[in-house]
């Protein structure tokens, strides 16, 4: 048996705000080949992760402490959708199906969520990053984010 309780959660908000990507990831599934893979992942405010999109599977997303925004995108990056998620929101999570492009936004610092996917991993499916959008060690992701932070559906950020 695995129990995950408030500890777990500081643990992992202490990690992220240590980390220069600043975020942290804990994974309840025991490796890549697992069928179902879960994991938690606690953001800071200025973590950034870039928009993007799982070409063959869909993701389940629940918000364990703290407040996210997810945006999702069209193909050409214009915004179709933003949700409030989390503490003090009408909404505690997400299903998104494959080929949604989306962008999660950490709006307090140890925001933490739990992912859940199908499995097993594979490194050349998981994840295809927009082009549209600078990536993590471009100067540019902060003021993507920032932009990101502010632009409703119809905009670009």
């Amino acid at each position: 048996m695995k129990l995950f309780g408030a500890m777990l959660l500081d643990e992992l908000g202490a990690r992220a705000a240590a980390s220069p990507r600043r975020r942290a990831h804990y994974n309840v599934h025991a490796d890549a080949g697992d069928l179902v893979q879960r994991f938690f992942v606690s953001m800071c405010r200025d973590s950034y992760i870039r928009p993007h999109r799982h070409r063959v599977r869909g993701e389940l997303a629940m918000v364990l402490r703290g407040r996210f925004e997810l945006l999702t995108f069209d193909e050409a990056g214009t915004v179709t959708g933003r949700q409030a998620l989390g503490e003090g929101t009408a909404s505690m999570g997400y299903e998104l199906a494959p080929e949604t492009w989306h962008m999660l936004i950490a709006e307090t610092d140890g925001a933490t969520f739990l992912e859940i996917k199908q499995g097993p991993y594979d490194p050349a499916t998981a994840a295809q990053f927009a082009d549209w959008a600078p990536s993590e060690a471009e100067p540019a992701a902060a003021g993507f984010l920032e932009r990101a932070r502010a632009v409703r559906p119809g905009g670009r950020p």
